[in-house]
C-alpha cells in the first residue's frame, strides 16, 4: 500500500470543498476558509485526519449546484493552520490522493459530504516508465533553464527532483501554466505513461522555440559578440 493510500485507508466518505480549480496530488495549495459552513467543516476534520476532498466546480459555467457524481477530485491534507479571531483561518494544504466521487451523503451538515473511491495510477512496465520520465525530466530542465535565461535570469531557477514516474508527472504538470480543462485531464489520466507522453509532447514543442529565444535574447543583451552590454 502507498503513503497516499494509507493516509485514507478505511475512509469511504469525505467532506467535499468544490472550488474553481483542479489541485493535483502533492501538489502544495494555500486557502482561506472565510464561509460559516466551510469554518464548520475545518473544525469538524480537525477532529478526524485533516483531510477533505477538493473537486474542480465552476458554477458560472454550469447550472449544476454543485460537483457532478463521477467527477474527479483530490484528496488535501491540512498541514497548517493559521486561526483568526473572527473565526477565519488561512490553511496550507496538499494533495494527497485522487478520488472519484461516488453519490453524495445527506448527514444535516451545512457543507457536501460524498461516498469516493480513491485510486492511483494502474501498473505499468517500470523499465519503460522510467525511460520516458528520464526524457521527460531532461526536457523540463532545458525548458526551465530557457525560460530562467529569459527572464534575465531574475528570481530563481525551478527545481524539480528526479523521482518516481507518477510523482514526476504530478509535479511537472503542475509546473506548467495549463487551463483547468487540460489540468483536470491530466488528473483523471489512470496511465503514467499516457500522462508522460503528453508532457513529453508539449514540452518538445516549447523546447526548441525556448532555447532559440534564450540565446537571441543572450546576444542581444552582449550585443551578439561582447560579455559587456551596450548602453542605449
Amino acid at each position: 500500500m502507498s503513503d497516499a493510500f494509507e493516509k485514507v485507508d478505511g475512509l469511504q466518505h469525505l467532506a467535499i470543498f468544490p472550488l474553481p480549480l483542479v489541485l493535483l496530488p502533492n501538489e502544495v495549495l494555500p486557502l482561506h476558509i472565510f464561509e460559516p459552513r466551510y469554518q464548520q467543516m475545518l473544525g469538524d476534520i480537525q477532529l478526524q485526519r485533516n483531510i477533505f476532498g477538493l473537486s474542480y466546480f465552476d458554477p458560472k459555467e454550469t447550472f449544476a449546484e454543485m460537483p457532478s457524481v463521477g467527477s474527479i477530485g483530490c484528496a488535501a491534507e491540512i498541514r497548517e493552520t493559521q486561526q483568526m479571531a473572527d473565526g477565519r483561518s488561512n490553511i496550507l494544504t496538499a494533495g494527497v490522493i485522487r478520488y472519484h466521487l461516488l453519490d453524495y451523503i445527506e448527514t444535516g451538515k451545512p457543507y457536501l459530504i460524498a461516498k469516493v473511491e480513491f485510486f492511483e495510477d494502474i501498473d505499468e512496465q517500470q523499465n519503460d516508465l522510467m525511460t520516458v520520465a528520464g526524457e521527460v525530466f531532461e526536457l523540463f530542465e532545458r525548458v526551465a533553464k530557457a525560460a530562467f535565461d529569459l527572464s534575465g535570469k531574475r528570481g530563481k531557477l525551478p527545481e524539480i527532483q528526479q523521482t518516481d514516474p507518477e510523482h514526476l508527472s504530478f509535479l511537472i504538470t503542475g509546473a506548467f501554466n495549463l487551463d483547468l480543462e487540460l489540468r483536470y485531464h491530466m488528473l483523471e489520466m489512470r496511465s503514467t505513461m499516457e500522462r508522460l507522453n503528453k508532457l513529453r509532447g508539449f514540452l518538445e514543442q516549447a523546447v526548441e522555440k525556448m532555447e532559440e529565444n534564450a540565446q537571441l535574447h543572450k546576444s542581444a543583451q552582449t550585443n551578439g559578440h561582447s560579455s559587456k552590454k551596450i548602453d542605449i
